[in-house]
């Protein structure tokens, strides 16, 4: 497993992304906290712009629980069809949306137990929601950040239970808001996994990862 780097590296490797990108933003398109959470759960398996092209028409006719259960499971495939595991995910989003409706009136809850309490709701999902719409420093670890995070030594760990620890423990308190997406947005167009852009990459002279490209 990778090294941990030390506190002034990691204060430098984040105040180099916030000066870069001050206000990051998630690339899922929604509307509410609903929007987010069902985007969010389809996102799975799939890239952020499958999904929005697949919600787009989506959110235009069911942005709201009661909506998307009027629209029903076979309604909701159609809009979700080129989306990887859409039955599947179409199960679960109806299931989530009449969840919400019995047990938390409609509305998205501010909690990670029970977002994760959703069919098809998991702890990446909760904590994406908690930190997009809630504010909450919570941190969803996906591949992009895995990766990034063992290969420079800002957050190394063996699963991703690890490395949202190791984020959580080790990342400067100012910059615990933003640090999944400034991670993200790295590992997804920088510090790629076949060709990482190490040229290109500005913590380049802080990164612990020794087979750095020219």
């Amino acid at each position: 497993m990778a090294r941990q780097l030390p506190y002034r590296e990691m204060a430098a490797i984040f105040t180099r992304f916030r000066d870069a990108n001050p206000e990051p933003r998630g690339e899922l398109d929604h509307v509410n906290a609903y929007t987010l959470l069902v985007a969010v759960a389809l996102s799975a398996q799939a890239t952020d712009a499958g999904v929005n092209r697949a919600t787009r028409g989506l959110f235009a006719v069911a942005s709201t629980p009661q909506a998307m259960l009027d629209l029903g499971e076979e309604g909701l495939i159609e809009h979700i069809r080129t989306i990887g595991l859409f039955r599947t995910k179409a199960r679960n989003v109806i299931a989530l949306s009449r969840r919400l409706i019995e047990e938390f009136d409609g509305e998205v809850p501010a909690s990670r137990a029970a977002l994760q309490s959703l069919p098809g709701v998991g702890r990446k999902t909760a904590n994406v929601v908690l930190n997009i719409w809630f504010g909450q420093p919570a941190q969803a670890v996906d591949t992009h950040i895995f990766r990034l995070g063992n290969r420079s030594g800002i957050a190394p760990g063996r699963d991703t239970a690890q490395v949202e620890r190791a984020i959580e423990d080790n990342v400067p308190a100012p910059f615990q808001r933003h640090a999944h997406h400034w991670m993200i947005l790295h590992g997804r167009y920088i510090c790629t996994a076949r060709k990482p852009r190490c040229p290109d990459c500005l913590i380049r002279d802080l990164c612990l990862f020794e087979d750095k490209t020219a």
